[in-house]
């Protein structure tokens, strides 16, 4: 298979050699009038004008990308996209200022989904969770990451993370395992927490490593959550089976959880609303992806984010990610996650497409394969009905995807998506 998409009037590459900080996150690699040619599920050439000519076959399919604005897939570099039930209920207890953490205190918030993800069975999940990729899909979104933490038991969170496994072969969007079995204290333990730490280290950790069901491991370092102790002492241990390092970090108050994922060399460091100054430069020294979730702050009514510009004025790596879940972040839509981290952390498109498709591939081990169009790379593309990244941001609150390509395939087209993959 052979294709091109040509007079593309702004061609969004985010091309470059390392993950971006400083300046360098406001270089998305920008050509106009620019063309892509596409052979099999990989990119063959990228250019400006009419050099596409030269690549052109008897069957060739040729796209017009005339007014259109066409970027990388984008990558969706932390979510929690398996689970059962909904939580609409917590509204009303978030408009009376109950915080996230009353709410979990009182069996809300994370433990009332660990309830229905365990009610649900292997089936319900997957058929719920391909809905939820669908509307990814349809967003632009090709990648995802996928935690699991919603069993906080052995069974439910090998479920999870068998979900991940089935559909990552079944749907067209990728996905990369995460076991966050360290997501909060099981009710059943709630006498008992370092009986729960224990059954994730002697026994959860374990299997999840010797089957490969995860690439990484988490844990929800937060104050009412897990300890800093704890989740050094949990980390360490999926470590030692293989898993790569994250951490939900700082995302409520300033506890260390960044220090402790510099301390640890973790590939990310997530939330961090909270992080101190020292945290963020601690993340800078060592590399560490800080993964940035504004559509939770904004559904949390936190009235604050992530403080992106310390971060970038730092040179700390920055990602961007949905958090996609029932209870802090009930969004699939990544096109929303733009608007938040413009207008709400004060990002330019520029940084803002970066953090969501070259930065975050490194934030789930995967930037040799996607997070920009550039010979090689797989054929992830987004082609979206705007005339140029500005407008994209510029114009809010709709879909403004025409098409996705996925691993060369057309998967969405005139916004609907093509049973045919």
């Amino acid at each position: 298979m052979n294709t091109v998409i040509k007079n593309i009037g702004c061609l969004v590459t985010c091309r470059g050699n390392a993950i971006k900080t400083g300046e360098s996150l406001n270089d998305a690699g920008i050509i106009d009038n620019g063309f892509v040619v596409i052979e099999e599920d990989k990119i063959l050439a990228v250019g400006k004008g009419e050099d596409y000519k030269k690549y052109l076959k008897e069957d060739t399919t040729i796209i017009n990308g005339e007014n259109m604005t066409v970027t990388p897939g984008l990558i969706d570099s932390h979510t929690h996209v398996v689970y059962g039930g909904s939580r609409e209920k917590e509204l009303a207890l978030k408009l009376n200022n109950v915080s996230y953490i009353e709410i979990l205190n009182n069996g809300g918030g994370i433990l009332s989904t660990v309830r229905n993800t365990r009610k649900a069975d292997s089936d319900i999940l997957s058929e719920e969770t391909k809905k939820r990729l669908d509307l990814m899909l349809l967003h632009g979104t090709t990648t995802i990451e996928s935690k699991s933490g919603y069993g906080l038991n052995f069974e439910d969170e090998i479920k999870m993370l068998n979900v991940n496994k089935k559909l990552n072969d079944e749907h067209p969007i990728d996905i990369v395992s995460t076991y966050l079995g360290a997501h909060a204290i099981p009710e059943e333990y709630k006498e008992n927490r370092d009986g729960y730490i224990d059954l994730m280290i002697n026994e959860v950790i374990p299997y999840v490593g010797k089957n490969k069901l995860a690439n990484f491991i988490d844990c929800f370092c937060e104050e009412g959550v897990f300890s800093v102790e704890e989740s050094r002492r949990i980390l360490k241990a999926g470590a030692e089976k293989g898993l790569k390092v994250k951490i939900h970090a700082d995302e409520i108050k300033p506890i260390g959880g960044a220090e402790l994922a510099a301390e640890l060399n973790a590939t990310s460091a997530e939330h961090l609303v909270g992080a101190s100054l020292e945290g963020i430069k601690e993340l800078a020294n060592k590399g560490v992806v800080a993964v940035l979730l504004p559509s939770t702050s904004f559904y949390l009514m936190l009235n604050k984010f992530a403080d992106a510009r310390t971060m970038i004025k730092e040179n700390v790596p920055i990602a961007l990610a949905t958090d996609c879940n029932p209870g802090t972040s009930p969004t699939e839509s990544l096109q929303n996650v733009m608007t938040f981290a413009c207008f709400g952390m004060r990002l330019t498109p520029e940084e803002i497409i970066n953090s969501m498709t070259i930065n975050a591939a490194y934030a789930i081990g995967k930037n040799d394969e996607i997070g920009s169009i550039e010979p090689g790379k797989k054929a992830d593309l987004v082609i979206f009905n705007s005339k140029s990244l500005n407008y994209l941001i510029y114009h809010f609150g709709i879909n403004s995807v025409k098409s996705v390509i996925k691993n060369g395939k057309l998967v969405v087209d005139d916004n609907k998506i093509v049973e045919r993959w």
